[in-house]
């Protein structure tokens, strides 16, 4: 069987380790990659950092937050090489005036302790029950250390500039998924449930017992929708995935 292509988008202080059962879970299915998002700092620039790291041909697409902003640009930029999308714990909402303030004081923290601004955002990402779990919360904070405060604030720049998605959202053509997390209180239900809605034909699932890094924190549950996304089995309505987390394969 041939195997789709697949480019994955970490979000925020994110690289390869965020997927890492993902990129496991897949093989059998997908020649996986994973992208550098770390070197610019507007979304259009990593749009095309991305673009330049993909696939030659067609392949499918699928992003975790500020990844998934990343992912909608590059339907803006180039749509017609994207075979399947995928959007997790994201939206498509610009930033509030709200979020760009807090970004500015994280930003600000981060120079004069980057330790302290990794420790300040680890308290949201994830549920209570998984902040006493040293797997999750180690690969973040190493996920954090080895992006650095530099890119780190790069990143947040583009996350600001970012433009308003919604009203391109009824162009998208591809099949879609979307991913959200029951606990996450970076981007509530409500958020992806929006995002959902304006795409056509998407299809939204729910994960239990996660946060914002539902990745890490419900990994099986999250390769199992990438999964049959890419697999094209179909399904109906949202989905409540996910339980116990059980450790990634080695």
């Amino acid at each position: 069987m041939k195997k789709t292509s697949v480019l994955l988008l970490p979000g925020l202080l994110e690289d390869a380790d965020a997927f890492a059962h993902q990129v496991a879970g897949l093989a059998e299915i997908a020649d996986v990659r994973v992208a550098d998002l770390t070197r610019s700092e507007s979304m259009g620039d990593l749009a095309r950092d991305a673009l330049a790291q993909a696939p030659s041909r067609e392949f499918a697409l699928a992003g975790h937050s500020m990844g998934g902003y990343v992912a909608l640009e590059i339907l803006r930029q180039a749509p017609e090489r994207i075979r399947a999308l995928a959007l997790l714990n994201t939206n498509a909402r610009p930033d509030s005036a709200e979020s760009t303030e807090n970004r500015k004081r994280l930003m600000a923290l981060a120079e004069r302790d980057f330790e302290a601004a990794v420790a300040t955002l680890l308290e949201r990402q994830v549920i209570p029950a998984h902040l006493a779990d040293p797997a999750i919360t180690a690969t973040i904070t190493q996920m954090a250390q080895s992006v650095g405060h530099e890119a780190f604030a790069r990143q947040q720049k583009a996350i600001i500039g970012r433009i308003d998605s919604r009203p391109y959202l009824a162009k998208i053509r591809c099949p879609t998924l979307v991913v959200a997390a029951r606990g996450d209180l970076i981007m509530p239900l409500d958020v992806l449930q929006e995002l959902a809605d304006g795409i056509p034909g998407a299809k939204l699932e729910i994960v239990e017992e996660s946060g914002h890094m539902a990745t890490l924190e419900q990994p099986e549950a999250v390769t199992q929708a990438l999964h049959m996304w890419l697999s094209g089995e179909p399904r109906q309505g949202p989905d409540v995935v996910g339980g116990p987390r059980r450790p990634a394969p080695t």
